[in-house]
C-alpha cells in the first residue's frame, strides 16, 4: 500500500507519520514490520503504551482464549468476570503489597478522560475550581487536561479559554534556582497573592514530553508536605511513565510517597488496548452514580489484557529487569555523548531516558539525527519544550542485545550528523 493513500484522504491531524513514512503491517516484541518486510527496532513503543512490547504471546493468547469462548465485549459499568479479575489482579499484585488503598474508577479509554475525571472529582470534593499545574506538563487534550498543560501550541488549538488553571514553576532549568516549594507555599499563604487556593496539585514526577525530567525525591517530599499543610490533594499523572516504565510500578514509589489521586493509562492494558483508570482514595471517591461516564469505559479486551499483564510484572520481575537494563542505556548514552559532543546532557531514570542537544544552538540537528535513526532501522522520537531532547522510550521487555543494537545506532547516527 502506497502512502498516497493517506496523504489524500486523511486528515493534516497525523504528526507520527511524517517521521516514520513507511506503511507498517506487524509487530513482534521489540520489532515493528513495514509491508515491504524491513523491520525496525522500537524505541517508541507507542509512546508508553507498549512496556510489555508488541503482541506479548502469553498476553495475546489469553485474548484470543477470550475471544473464541464468546467473551463480553461491550457492557458500559455493568459487572463482569473479565472486569473482577483485573480489580482483583491489581490489589493483589500492585496495592495490597504496597500497602496502598483506592478505589478504582474506569474512564474512558483514553487517558485524557482519566486526568478530567480526576480534576472533576477533586474539585467536588474540595469545593475549589483553580488546579495547580507545572509548567512543561503534559496531561491530554481535551479542555480539561489541555488547561493544565503547558505546550502552547497544543493550547492554542483549544479555540477557547483554558481557565482554572495556575502554573506554578517546576525544578527545571533557570527554574531550579528557586524553592518552588517554597515559593507555592509563600503564594498559598499570603491572602494578597491574588491566586486561588487550588483543590489540587496536578504533576508527573518525571515530565516525559517535557524532555524527560526527572523530580527529586526531596521535592516530591516537600510537595506531598506542602499539599497536607494547605488542604489540597495531590494528583498524579502517571499515564506515561507509570505501569513499571521508572523502575517501580507506580514512578512516586522512589519518593515513599502516596497521593490522594493517581491517572493511569497507555500500559495499563498491557498491550496497547484502550483504557484509562484513575486510582483514588476512598474518602474521596465521592462521585454520584453515573456522574462522570462514558460508553466505553469498560473495555472487556482490555480488562483481559491488564489482568494478564500484570501476571507479567510479577512473573517476569518487571522491576529488576529495568533496574539492569537501565545501567546499561545510561552508561552506553554517557559514552556516546562523551564521544559525540560533552555538552550535551542526559536526564532519565528506568527505561526513560532524554538526551538533550538545546546547547548545540542547531534546531535541526535532532531531526537529522532522528531520521538518520529511522533509516537504519531505528523508531525514536524527540520532546522538551521545544523538541530538542531525544527520547528512548523503548519495550521494558526489550532484551540487552536488542537495546544495544539500538544504542549502536544512536551512536553511529550522531557521530554522522554531529
Amino acid at each position: 500500500m502506497r502512502t498516497e493513500v493517506f496523504q489524500q484522504y486523511e486528515s493534516e491531524v497525523r504528526s507520527y507519520c511524517r517521521a516514520f513514512p513507511t506503511v507498517f503491517k506487524r509487530a513482534k516484541g521489540s520489532f515493528i514490520e513495514g509491508e515491504d518486510g524491513r523491520r525496525y527496532l522500537d524505541f517508541f513503543a507507542g509512546a508508553g503504551a507498549l512496556n510489555y512490547g508488541h503482541n506479548p504471546d502469553f498476553i495475546r493468547d489469553k485474548l484470543i482464549d477470550y475471544l473464541r469462548d464468546d467473551g463480553i465485549m461491550h457492557a458500559l459499568d455493568m459487572y463482569t468476570v473479565a472486569k473482577g479479575e483485573f480489580i482483583q489482579s491489581l490489589q493483589e499484585k500492585i496495592l495490597l503489597p504496597r500497602k496502598l488503598d483506592y478505589r478504582v474508577q474506569f474512564c474512558g479509554p483514553t487517558g485524557t478522560n482519566a486526568v478530567e475525571a480526576a480534576l472533576k472529582i477533586a474539585r467536588k470534593v474540595k469545593g475549589r475550581q483553580n488546579i495547580f499545574a507545572f509548567q512543561g506538563g503534559f496531561h491530554g487534550m481535551t479542555l480539561g487536561s489541555l488547561a493544565c498543560t503547558g505546550n502552547q501550541y497544543n493550547r492554542k488549538a483549544a479555540g477557547t479559554v483554558l481557565p482554572n488553571v495556575t502554573f506554578m514553576p517546576y525544578p527545571f532549568g533557570a527554574m531550579e534556582k528557586i524553592d518552588t516549594i517554597a515559593y507555592m507555599d509563600a503564594v498559598l499563604s499570603d491572602p494578597s497573592s491574588g491566586i486561588d487556593k487550588p483543590a489540587a496539585v496536578l504533576l508527573e514526577t518525571v515530565q516525559a514530553e517535557g524532555g524527560v525530567v526527572v523530580a527529586r525525591v526531596e521535592w516530591l517530599k516537600k510537595l506531598r508536605a506542602l499539599c497536607d499543610k494547605h488542604d489540597i490533594l495531590m494528583i498524579v499523572d502517571d499515564i506515561q511513565v507509570g505501569c513499571g516504565r521508572t523502575g517501580n510500578f507506580f514512578s512516586f514509589e522512589r519518593a515513599g510517597i502516596v497521593p490522594d489521586v493517581i491517572t493511569l493509562s497507555k500500559s495499563i492494558s498491557g498491550c496497547g488496548l484502550p483504557m484509562s483508570i484513575v486510582l483514588l482514595k476512598p474518602e474521596i471517591d465521592k462521585w454520584s452514580p453515573g456522574e462522570h461516564n462514558g460508553t466505553f469505559r469498560g473495555n472487556q479486551l482490555a480488562f483481559v489484557g491488564g489482568a494478564a499483564a500484570l501476571e507479567l510484572w510479577t512473573s517476569l520481575d518487571i522491576q529488576g529487569q529495568v533496574e539492569k537494563k537501565a545501567r546499561l542505556v545510561e552508561s552506553a548514552l554517557r559514552s556516546i555523548i562523551e564521544e559525540v559532543d560533552p555538552r550535551l546532557s542526559l536526564r532519565g531514570l528506568g527505561l526513560i531516558w532524554g538526551v538533550d542537544f538545546t546547547v548545540t544552538g542547531d534546531n535541526d540537528l535532532i531531526e537529522r539525527v532522528l531520521a538518520k535513526c529511522f533509516e537504519k532501522g531505528l523508531i525514536i522520537e524527540n520532546a522538551g519544550r521545544k523538541g530538542q531532547v531525544m527520547k528512548l522510550l523503548p519495550p521494558l521487555t526489550v532484551s540487552e542485545s536488542e537495546l544495544q543494537q539500538g544504542l549502536d545506532i544512536i551512536r553511529t547516527s550522531m557521530k554522522e550528523c554531529f
